[in-house]
């Protein structure tokens, strides 16, 4: 059976998750309003910008469906900017984050726009290949929760890709490479609702 995958479509760079889903023969369905979370076995948010995806996400009236969505079962992803509304804690006080994920985020942490960069990245539910990551004004993973397992660090110490139960999320972007193997994964975390 196939399955529905939404791309929260409000802000940001959603059209690049919906090509690479495409890429994959899923079609991604946009969401704009609570009626288009209906129904949906996966959720991407993309990013953007934090603040602004956030104030929109309560101005369509969003934010109650995708929580409840994602305590129904739908499995949520966040990139980027879309990490650190998924955060249970942020130091500052804006945006209001959607709480779903034990950990805290800091914003724009590598630095501003000029300071982005790439990198070669192992990643553990993936075979030997490294994936290349884009970061653009990333976010930083303070602390993840017991029940957070990291799927990805860049260095040693410093995790770039999350996972608890059904939700997931990376740091950087995904969807601006070649590489579908994230979004492969995001559907077979899709594949157990």
């Amino acid at each position: 059976m196939t399955k529905k995958i939404g791309v929260l479509a409000i802000q940001g760079d959603f059209i690049e998750h919906v090509l690479m889903l495409s890429q994959l023969g899923v079609e991604a369905y946009e969401v704009r309003l609570p009626k288009d979370a209906n129904g949906l076995d996966g959720l991407i948010i993309p990013g953007g910008e934090s603040t602004t995806l956030s104030q929109l996400i309560d101005l369509y009236d969003l934010r109650q469906s995708i929580k409840s969505q994602g305590a129904g079962g739908m499995a949520i992803w966040g990139t980027c900017a879309g990490m650190i509304l998924m955060a249970k804690h942020i130091p500052e006080e804006r945006p209001n984050t959607l709480k779903l994920m034990d950990m805290d985020v800091i914003r724009n942490a590598y630095g501003r726009q000029v300071d982005s960069f790439e990198s070669d990245v192992n990643v553990h539910p993936f075979d030997e290949q490294p994936f290349h990551a884009v970061f653009i004004r990333a976010p930083i993973i303070s602390r993840i929760g017991r029940s957070v397992q990291v799927l990805a660090s860049l260095g040693q110490s410093k995790p770039i890709a999350v996972r608890e139960g059904r939700y997931m999320a990376t740091s950087f972007h995904p969807e601006l490479t070649d590489d579908t193997r994230f979004h492969s994964y995001f559907l077979s975390m899709a594949d157990n609702n």
